[in-house]
């Protein structure tokens, strides 16, 4: 998918706990970022955690990649964009991390994530009903 399916965005505050001694966002924050903006767009599908538990699925996050582009400080505002760069046959979402104090990007990022069924097996392709709760 070349489009932005079901594109959410959070804004934040950085934190000072979220920085290193030079005031700029620690690298692994990041990932955080990222993770408010994974949980932001499943939540926005219906597909929370307790959502893909009934449904009789597990989601496994299996690969993580981010590139930084420009730093966040203490006390920046910025803005985590999240979307559904592909649904099969893993779940891909991609990200962008704004720095809204400067204007500028400050990381770009990808995560897959595989279905598990209830055994804890991998599933080779996201399951059409776990689809159908994502296109709801």
């Amino acid at each position: 998918m070349s489009r932005r399916l079901y594109e959410v965005t959070r804004d934040f505050e950085v934190p000072f706990h979220d920085v290193d001694a030079l005031r700029i966002v620690w690298h692994g924050h990041y990932y955080k970022y990222m993770e408010i903006g994974r949980t932001a767009l499943l939540r926005d599908r219906g597909i929370d955690v307790e959502a893909i538990g009934e449904a009789g699925y597990r989601l496994l996050l299996v690969e993580s990649r981010c590139r930084y582009t420009f730093p966040l400080r203490y006390g920046e505002r910025g803005r985590v964009h999240a979307w559904f760069a592909a649904l099969r046959p893993r779940l891909t979402i991609a990200y962008r991390i704004r720095n809204l104090t400067h204007d500028r990007c400050s990381a770009r990022g990808q995560t897959e994530l595989v279905a598990l069924d209830a055994e804890g097996r991998m599933l080779p392709e996201t399951p059409d009903d776990l689809l159908e709760l994502i296109h709801r």
